[in-house]
């Protein structure tokens, strides 16, 4: 009964943003999901063409590769992560 009553409350009305943060923020969302973006796909051509000359000549590390092609996704996610969180501030 005493937390209903706790959340019956009515929020605070927010301040109003003005418009050049909200632009700045979007921006460097945006910036930081393309820079991660960028910096994946660099890095997963790299590790793909050295896996490629790997696994022509040692097939049996093929986990390795595949697990050492998966890692830059990380990249991307962490970015996308930074990007919901300067937008959310």
């Amino acid at each position: 009964m005493v937390p209903a009553l706790a959340l019956a409350e009515e929020a605070a009305p927010e301040a109003p943003v003005d418009w050049r943060v909200a632009v700045g923020r979007a921006v460097a969302a945006g910036f930081a999901m393309a820079v991660s973006a960028l910096a994946a796909g660099y890095a997963q051509a790299k590790i793909g063409s050295a896996g490629a000359g790997t696994l022509a000549e040692r097939p049996e590390v093929s986990i390795w590769i595949i697990t050492l092609q998966a890692l830059p996704e990380i990249i991307v996610l962490l970015g996308f992560v930074s990007a919901i969180m300067i937008n959310a501030s």
